[in-house]
Formats: C-alpha cells, structure tokens, sequence
C-alpha cells in the first residue's frame, strides 16, 4: 500500500520539497556560508532533476528499452530505493555531515551530482539522443555542482580525503546500481 503510493506521488513530492528548500535558501543565507548554502541547495536541485527524469515513469522505461531491451531491470522499487533513500538520504547526510562535521564531509552530494550529470551527458552522446534528466543535468547539475566544487575546495580544512570520500561515494552508489540492474536483467532474462 505504502509503496503504491509512493510510486504514485514521489515525484510530485520532490517538486513540492525541491521548492521549499529553495524558498528555504534567503533565510538560510542569513547564517550560513556560499559553500554551505551551495550543499545545501544541491539536493532541491536534485529533486528538480527527478521531475524531468522520472515523471511518466520516462527514465525506468527508457533504462529498461535502451540498455536492457525490454526487460524490466530498472523496477518501479529499485528507482524509489534509489532516489529516496539514496538521493535524498545522501543529500539530508551530506548537508548535516558539512554542518556539523566540516564543510568537506558534504561532498558526497556534490560529487553525486557531478558524476550524474557526466552519465546523462555520455549517454547523450553515445546514443545521440536526449535521455530523461538531460536538461536539468546540463542546466542545474553542471554549474551549481561545479560551483559548489570549487566553493568548497577553497576552504580551509577541506582535504583530499574529503575529496575521495566524497568522489568515492558517488562513483559506488552510480556502481551498484548499475550492477543491481545487469544482475536484475541477467536473472529475469534467464527465468524467461
């Protein structure tokens, strides 16, 4: 019942949350600094990114007919585990792992967006084709999360190490789910 529904309704939400964090940023600027803020605002961006990608369902079927013919790799459960926990609950850590830790802990979003963005522009240009995500990816992804690279690499105490974990957790979490949906193809395809 709950996963019907969030499959239903989950991206309209992320519009509505996308918006409040944005209307959220004025009064957060007040306390906070650009390289914070710039974290911060990567996961409404995100969300943004999740209305072109996912309303209609466009980015699971197009995953599933591009790279997988048909088969259903990409399940309506996978693309929730994904966005929700995986999107949303790395930007929510990233966000208190840079306040409360140290700005460089919040580089996991940052590069989360920036490898994501490099995947929609490569697909973009080995099938020479829009892919749902596309445009956000080019108008959001690239320049707030090249911004938010560079707000935040200037500031003092942000390391390498900050830098490879937060490279590190993107480059994984982009990993296994590619690996989750080619073993999810394999096992379906061997079952037919």
């Amino acid at each position: 019942m709950i996963e019907r529904w969030l499959n239903e309704h989950w991206v309209a939400a992320a519009l509505c949350a996308g918006s409040v964090l944005t209307l959220l940023l004025p009064a957060l600027a007040q306390q906070s600094t650009i390289a914070w803020l710039l974290t911060y605002s990567l996961l409404s961006v995100y969300m943004f990114h999740q209305v072109e990608e996912h309303t209609g369902d466009r980015f699971r079927n197009f995953v599933n007919e591009k790279l997988f013919r048909g088969i259903e790799a990409l399940s309506h459960a996978s693309v929730l585990w994904i966005n929700l926990p995986g999107v949303w609950g790395v930007g929510l850590l990233s966000i208190y792992a840079a306040t409360y830790m140290g700005i460089g802990w919040g580089l996991s979003m940052v590069y989360l967006v920036l490898v994501n963005a490099l995947a929609h522009i490569i697909g973009a240009g080995v099938w020479r084709e829009y892919n749902p995500g596309l445009w956000t990816a080019l108008a959001l992804f690239v320049p707030v999360g090249t911004l938010a690279l560079l707000e935040t690499s200037r500031q003092p105490g942000v390391r390498h190490l900050h830098h490879a974990v937060g490279l590190g957790t993107a480059i994984a979490i982009h990993v296994a789910i590619a690996a989750y949906t080619k073993l999810r193809a394999t096992r379906m395809s061997a079952a037919s």
